[in-house]
Order: structure tokens, then sequence, then C-alpha cells
């Protein structure tokens, strides 16, 4: 009987190992999430060909909006981006930010200005999601930063702070609204 009880414990042992064995692998399920986790990169070091884009990745392919890419990559906003939100973005353009004086789009990017380039991204940046047809004229919103932008609407057309938003676009974590003015914080 001891003998028996010594064999049954031997192949529950022999059993349980080759059960943790074939559970564990050499390489990790997901090795981009393995990857972006070990080298400490966030939200947007996770590789996923089968979702719909984030913000980021919109912005990012949109040829309109590289200065405004190179704006959230220097202060260091595209993970915060890149997460679940949702997030509206009032998105400038390229030809918004050559609106600006010229040196200052190059003078924000360096890194000594970062506190005031993100606090100036912050001001396009909205917790939530604010859709074009649930927005009223005369309304305002809390930015991240903590100012406010208020929304008017005339003839159909959409603006904030007296930029016209000229196109929408929805995002798996949120919503872009394009516009052709930078939006400084007051």
């Amino acid at each position: 009987m001891k003998q028996n009880a010594i064999i049954l414990s031997a192949m529950l042992l022999i059993f349980s190992i080759g059960c943790s064995n074939a559970n564990s692998s050499s390489e990790p399920e997901n090795a981009s999430s393995a990857t972006a986790t070990e080298n400490g990169a966030g939200q947007s070091a996770v590789k996923d060909e089968t979702s719909s884009p984030n913000i980021v990745q919109v912005a990012v392919g949109s040829k309109d909006h590289s200065t405004l890419v190179t704006a959230v990559k220097a202060a260091e906003l595209v993970d915060a981006l890149s997460n679940a939100g949702p997030f509206t973005v009032f998105a400038p353009t390229n030809a918004a930010f050559d609106k600006l004086p010229a040196g200052t789009v190059e003078d924000l990017l360096k890194p000594e200005k970062k506190a005031d380039l993100k606090n100036i991204l912050e001001y396009h940046t909205y917790v939530g999601v604010l859709k074009s047809e649930y927005m009223q004229d005369g309304q305002e919103f809390e930015q991240v930063n903590g100012g406010k932008v208020k929304i008017t609407k005339k003839d159909n057309k959409l603006f904030v702070n007296g930029s016209e938003v000229v196109a929408s676009i929805v995002t798996s974590n949120g919503i872009i609204h394009v516009i052709n003015d930078v939006l400084l914080p007051k």
C-alpha cells in the first residue's frame, strides 16, 4: 500500500511538472507587449494590427498633422494620447502652426520649453468624447490643462475659440476635430 502511495505521488509530481512546462514557453505570447514593458515603453509601443487606430496613430498617418505629431512627441504625450481615453483632440493642421510668429514652433520644441508646449497641447485635449452634433452654441469645456474652450455654432459650422472645425475623425480612443488655428491658453 505504501508503495502505491509513493508511485501515485511520483506520478502527480511528474504530471504537475509537465503541465507547468506546457503552459510556459521561452517566447512571450505577445512579443511586442513584452518588449514594450522591458524597454519601459508605454501604450504607444503596443503593436496591434486588428484594432482601429487611436488618436496618435491617425495623426501620424496624416500629412497635414506632422507638426502636431512632432510637438506631441517633444512634450512626451504620445503614451497618454494612445491610452484608452476617451479623448477629444482639437488638432491644428501644419498650416495652423505656420500662422504662429516665426520661430515660435522651433522655440516650443526646445527641451527647456517642454512645460509650455505641454500646456498648449493639453489645452487642445478634452477627456471624453465631444461629438459635433452634441456640442451647443455657447458651451464651454474644461480641457486637460484646466483652461476652458468655448464652442460657437454659426451657419451650421462649428467653432472652438473662434477656430472652425473643418473635419471630425472618430478613432478607437476618441475623436479628432481638425482645426486651422493653434489654440493658446488664456
